[in-house]
């Protein structure tokens, strides 16, 4: 499969956990997509309502959830926030230190009682701990850190939901899904929340809610005393899809999620993972080699496609001018590698990094 980024005939694109890149074949899509509601109108819009059954069955069949539990957002954030508005105020959140703002901040908003655990080669005694001592009913979190690049372990997500059954499990999936095979129903989680527009290349306005049957019985208990509205348009909507899709849903941003699931699809996510973690490993101990990268990130399982190194302005400066696009994060530098990457990116920010170039 053969699909075409422009941008990566100008710079060495290092940057999707920023943002993910769009496609021409998407482009195009696009193009056709508006093109056809500028020529039909309503009748457009009604004949290609569909549309979002299709991202949604699509989501099932590549990401292991139910479609019963699978919601249509714009973004994590507002999935997010829908969640918590379901959930009674006594709910204690156990969460992870340097957390993605738009994860801990609505928790602590909202007045939730909560608890920080830090991440370190410990994290998972460390969070073991926290669920004896602060008896906590969520754990919500990132499946990979937005700044260090840090990944859950899968195993101990399953093992913590053994273990802990009435502890209900909460990720945000936007640095993760699209990287690895992932099966929500297999995976622990209670809970998968992201947006579209990094790892899985579908651009913005789009992003999935999952839930497991446990979740869906804890959230909007009030809601579903009431009766749904009669109207026949209304007629296949649940008292959750009511409050997670409870306006109109675009087909121009949903059908591009489509559309971008359907050629990863046709790629292969075990092709994505085999090729992203081959080269981040390669980069890992590269930076690792250069004091870029900590000893303790090298040995863990599971790992992410995402890494940060502690630069100095001078050497950022250096990458800039070499075209090579990363971020600022926390106090590092953030870079990732996608399917798209190649040992000439990692070659030529090492080259930089080395000052060779």
């Amino acid at each position: 499969m053969n699909l075409s980024f422009p941008i990566l005939k100008e710079y060495t694109y290092l940057n999707t956990a920023n943002s993910g890149i769009l496609s021409t074949s998407l482009a195009e899509w696009r193009a056709q997509h508006d093109e056809a509601f500028v020529a039909g109108g309503s009748v457009f819009k009604m004949e290609s309502m569909s549309l979002i059954t299709d991202v949604r069955n699509n989501i099932t069949k590549h990401f292991g959830s139910k479609p019963e539990n699978t919601y249509l957002v714009q973004n994590f954030s507002l999935g997010f926030n829908i969640l918590l508005n379901g959930l009674d105020r006594n709910h204690r959140f156990l969460l992870l230190e340097e957390e993605y703002p738009s994860v801990s901040y609505p928790i602590m908003s909202m007045g939730f009682d909560y608890h920080n655990v830090p991440i370190d080669e410990k994290l998972e005694e460390n969070i073991i701990n926290a669920i004896e001592k602060f008896k906590p009913t969520i754990l919500a979190f990132s499946m990979v850190q937005y700044i260090s690049g840090f990944r859950m372990d899968d195993d101990f997500i399953r093992k913590l939901k053994t273990t802990y059954p009435n502890l209900l499990l909460v990720g945000d999936g936007t640095q993760f899904l699209g990287t690895t095979t992932f099966n929500f129903e297999k995976s622990g989680l209670d809970a998968l929340i992201g947006s579209g527009y990094k790892w899985l290349l579908a651009g913005y306005g789009n992003g999935y809610v999952m839930l497991s049957d446990q979740m869906k019985d804890a959230i909007y208990v009030k809601n579903k005393l009431t009766n749904l509205p009669a109207a026949p348009f209304l007629k296949e909507k649940d008292h959750l899809s009511m409050c997670f899709e409870p306006g109109h849903l675009d087909t121009l941003n949903f059908g591009t999620l489509n559309e971008s699931l359907n050629d990863l699809g046709v790629m292969g996510f075990d092709y994505i993972e085999k090729t992203t973690q081959t080269l981040s490993n390669q980069a890992r101990l590269a930076l690792n080699a250069r004091g870029l990268v900590p000893d303790w990130m090298l040995g863990r399982k599971y790992r992410s496609t995402i890494m940060s190194m502690p630069l100095d302005q001078k050497k950022v400066d250096k990458l800039v001018a070499a075209k090579i696009l990363c971020s600022p994060r926390g106090a590092g530098t953030r870079i990732s590698f996608h399917f798209y990457n190649t040992e000439e990116d990692l070659n030529q920010l090492l080259q930089v990094l080395d000052g060779k170039n």
